[in-house]
């Protein structure tokens, strides 16, 4: 009887612990209103803000945000570790710009793809025309189902 009191009282507090405030570690967060990516935004929370998160349910987490908007953030956007939201020490103009990591990317820098475009050895065409593709949430939902691919069925 002990035993199952024990028990009992571990999956209480080891559900107990996975809730709890949690931060948002990507730039833009979208806060769904269904545990899916296909799911509806009922709000957006930017990086480092904090959020009470529930127990998760197959990878995504119930949040509350801090204006008390519910829905569902999946794993990847959240951290149990708090971001510290500060100013640096040196001049911002010395960090990296959004090229240069992009460049980073692709494996080379900015030298390197000015040569490579010179020599006529580069082209982002087809590159720059994906990024102009935008797939709607019923055009997804098809893809998954043709594809068998996780989400089909949602």
């Amino acid at each position: 009887m002990k035993i199952r009191i024990l028990v009992v009282l571990l999956v209480i507090s080891a559900g107990a612990a996975l809730a709890g405030p949690m931060s948002v570690q990507v730039r833009n967060c979208r806060v769904r209103a269904t545990p899916s990516q296909l799911g509806s935004t009922v709000a957006m929370v930017d990086y480092g803000a904090v959020v009470q998160a529930g127990t998760p349910q197959k990878g995504w987490y119930p949040v509350t945000t801090a204006d008390g908007k519910t829905g569902w953030v999946h794993e990847s956007a959240l951290s149990r570790k708090p971001i510290a939201m500060r100013a640096g020490t040196s001049d911002a103009a010395t960090g990296v710009s959004s090229d240069e990591v992009s460049l980073a990317g692709k494996g080379f820098n900015e030298q390197v793809e000015k040569k490579l475009r010179s020599e006529g050895k580069l082209d982002y065409t087809w590159v720059d025309r994906m990024a102009t593709f935008n797939a709607g949430a019923d055009q997804i939902m098809k893809f998954r189902m043709q594809g068998r691919l996780p989400g089909g069925g949602q």
